[in-house]
């Protein structure tokens, strides 16, 4: 009887990316996936630990899973991911629940550990993550509307709050023909939305052909795939190219959608952040996305309570967010992290402080998202339908203002029955809190 495995992923796409690659090597393999932990033999955990409410996060549901070796069927936990890569020589000895951990090099070892927990042993492997295979055969977990395309791993930017280079190694893109080649593979399967991640997508390119080549990759995949919408995350604001705007002004087949998460305006804080650019070439590259770009969107994130933030300084932040009306916004409260530079920093903030202005800056963006949200009302837009949900008794999908997850969502009623990753045009009639409601056409 196969051995039945069972996967918790948290954090980012990215680290999705990771468990469908596993998941890919499982049922190769021959084992059996269950959606269901209740049922599975082992478990695999696949962790975040980017800030401390992640870490957390992981904690909680290592010692959840946990629970079930005395009181169900599980023989076996394996935990993977960031918070294993960071925490190598501590997770076993905190929590001896715990039978196997793979760093983040070694994500192609998956089989290698199930097999020595479902023979009882213990199982550690931390493989250089500066070599590991980039990519390979995945099941895709985001249903049939959609699919991530990693298509770099590791970061050079180092910013001093961040511990990616250390967890995650070195910037490596992958060759272009691969990722080509897989965008065809999801086509193939029925997707109708790729969206494109990396830890920083912008400098995609820049290690193997010498310069920035997102706007060529976006082009090979319009022009060599039957794909319908691309979507671009984690762009940084000093490598948004001339030629990269360009393609987002002639390529109908990349939504106009831009992920450009700026963390802060104040010169100090950037360059306290190491941050590659100022608050004057920020505010120029939204306002030439802007002026160039009809109707395009744009997400961003901001980090409030970095050390040596002033009241001045976070004041000039809730102001550029006033003047930016990002169509997407969230904010986090800084969180101190071993291992990175700004640990050490002096001038650390309260955290009352960071929560009351995290309180402000968001009450801040919600004016703006109020606005945005009204204008919508009366009109009709292409909707991707995500699916229907029968206890609200209503479709919901996305427009092409709307990154899956971490934006808000169209729901929609239907006197016929909507195959999930079917395009269907909505009249807005209202929106709730975030949320868009209206009418199929």
């Amino acid at each position: 009887m196969a051995i039945k495995i069972g996967f918790v992923s948290l954090g980012c796409p990215k680290n999705q990316l990771d468990t469908e690659v596993m998941l890919g090597h499982l049922v190769k393999e021959g084992f059996e996936v269950t959606p269901e932990e209740t049922e599975a033999d082992i478990v695999v955990i696949n962790t975040c630990a980017f800030i401390q409410d992640a870490k957390q996060e992981s904690i909680d549901n290592i010692l959840d899973i946990a629970w079930l070796k005395s009181h169900g069927k599980l023989k076996g936990i394996v935990v993977t991911g960031c918070m294993a890569e960071k925490y190598r020589d501590e997770v076993m000895e905190e929590m001896p629940e715990v039978d196997a951990l793979l760093g983040t090099g070694s994500v192609h070892s998956i089989c290698d550990a199930v097999r020595a927990v479902a023979r009882g042993e213990k199982f550690k492997e931390f493989k250089d993550k500066n070599t590991v295979e980039l990519g390979g055969d995945r099941i895709v977990t985001t249903g049939e509307a959609m699919a991530y395309l990693k298509i770099s791993e590791g970061c050079d930017n180092c910013c001093t709050y961040c511990a990616i280079p250390k967890l995650r190694g070195r910037f490596r893109s992958r060759p272009m023909d691969d990722l080509v080649k897989e965008a065809e593979e999801l086509v193939s399967l029925g997707v109708k939305e790729i969206v494109i991640v990396g830890q920083d997508t912008t400098s995609y390119g820049i290690d193997l052909y010498g310069e920035y080549c997102l706007h060529k990759l976006i082009r090979r995949i319009s022009e060599e795939t039957d794909i319908s919408w691309i979507r671009v995350l984690y762009c940084y604001p000093e490598k948004v190219t001339e030629e990269l705007i360009c393609e987002f002004e002639t390529n109908k087949k990349l939504v106009k959608y831009i992920d450009l998460p700026v963390q802060h305006i104040s010169d100090k804080i950037l360059k306290r952040m190491n941050r590659h650019g100022n608050g004057e070439l920020i505010r120029n590259v939204i306002k030439t996305l802007r002026s160039r770009i009809k109707d395009i969107s744009i997400r961003s994130t901001a980090i409030v309570g970095f050390p040596g933030e002033t009241e001045e300084d976070f004041n000039e932040l809730c102001q550029f967010v006033k003047e930016a009306k990002f169509e997407h916004f969230g904010a986090f409260t800084y969180s101190r992290e071993e291992n990175t530079p700004a640990y050490d920093f002096d001038d650390q903030i309260d955290e009352e402080v960071k929560e009351k202005r995290y309180d402000i800056i968001m009450k801040t963006q919600d004016t703006v998202n109020e606005a945005y949200l009204k204008s919508k009302v009366g009109k009709e837009i292409t909707v991707l339908c995500e699916g229907y949900d029968p206890v609200i008794e209503r479709y919901k999908g996305r427009t092409a203002d709307n990154a899956p997850e971490i934006d808000s969502v169209v729901f929609f009623r239907s006197k016929i029955k909507i195959p999930e990753g079917t395009f269907v045009q909505v009249r807005i009639k209202d929106y709730l809190e975030y949320d868009l409601i209206g009418e199929i056409i």
